[in-house]
């Protein structure tokens, strides 16, 4: 799932080099990924209304509903 937010996320940003995306086990079937990119590209990966933040989270909740897991997609600032 992580590669597929990556995909999406480096689609959309001007500074692909900013952009972080990992993975983080917070119990047997709940995995939080985490996505950060430089504040100049905040907008383009949250969207008018969090619109591309929700439909990033819409693709990854259809394509782990075949899985026993439960997938959440956060999404962040870079850390300086």
């Amino acid at each position: 799932m992580r590669e597929i937010v990556e995909y999406i996320v480096n689609q959309l940003v001007t500074d692909k080099t900013a952009v972080t995306v990992t993975e983080q086990e917070e119990d047997q079937n709940t995995i939080v990924i985490k996505v950060s990119v430089s504040n100049d590209d905040m907008g383009r990966v949250i969207g008018k209304g969090g619109k591309i933040a929700n439909s990033i989270r819409s693709i990854i909740k259809t394509a782990s509903s075949n899985t026993d897991k439960k997938y959440f997609v956060k999404i962040g600032e870079r850390e300086a």
